[in-house]
């Protein structure tokens, strides 16, 4: 028996990429919404609950509101938003971190996938602080570096564009007030008894660049600076 997948949000780029990658897959069959009714909560909550996979790739307000359809059924909800990252009662999707986490995923009905600096930033300190190299009460700093194929079909278009402004050939710096939307995510709860990764944080210095790989290739550079015992 194949297994249903429905991609609430399949006409942005995540889901794009999700739905592109299991067309080729002859064990899925994939639920698809009609494009008239993709923002229609009761359509929406058909395919979920026929699903036995929801991916949600969605604005946080937007992914909220298909969990709350999603309540009372069975199906596992994997959100791509951050909407659910830090919220107690959801696995973090990031296996590699333990053993304990890669558990969680895989006996858990309800996963948030990890942002992109915020991988790059854990990937980095979580080792260190779990074999008690580095103290958890240490402002971690970090410097990232990232192209732009995760920064939504507005900003694709506009560094795609031949005749782009010449400012979007240089790295630009963003979220120079440390309101970055990954910094709760790379600083809260990704231990398996909920503790907290960080007690403080120094800076988290993220940096968006024109340049991009292959069609499918993404990736993101990430330096930490911290004091070792």
């Amino acid at each position: 028996m194949k297994t249903k997948v429905f991609i609430d949000g399949s006409e942005g780029t995540t889901g794009l990429r999700i739905n592109e990658r299991f067309q080729k897959r002859d064990d899925i069959e994939l639920l698809h919404i009609s494009p008239d009714l993709r923002k229609d909560p009761a359509e929406r909550k058909r395919l979920i609950h026929e699903s036995d996979i929801t991916f949600l790739c969605l604005p946080d307000e937007a992914a909220r509101e298909s969990v709350a359809l999603a309540e009372g059924e069975n199906a596992v909800i994997i959100d791509t938003s951050t909407a659910h990252r830090t919220k107690e009662g959801w696995a973090y999707g990031f296996p590699e971190l333990s053993e304990a986490h890669k558990t969680a995923i895989a006996q858990g009905k309800r996963i948030a996938v990890p942002g992109c600096y915020a991988t790059g930033f854990i990937s980095l300190v979580y080792p260190l602080i779990a074999e008690g190299i580095l103290q958890r009460d240490y402002p971690v700093s970090s410097f990232a570096i990232s192209g732009y194929s995760g920064a939504g079909k507005k900003a694709i278009a506009a560094y795609g564009d031949a005749d782009r402004p010449r400012e979007l050939s240089s790295g630009r710096e963003y979220a120079l007030t440390q309101q970055h939307k990954h910094l709760a995510c790379a600083h809260a709860l990704i231990f398996p008894d909920h503790r907290r990764l960080l007690q403080r944080h120094g800076s988290f210095r993220t940096v968006v660049c024109g340049y991009a790989g292959k069609e499918g290739d993404a990736g993101i550079a990430a330096a930490v600076l911290c004091g070792l015992l």
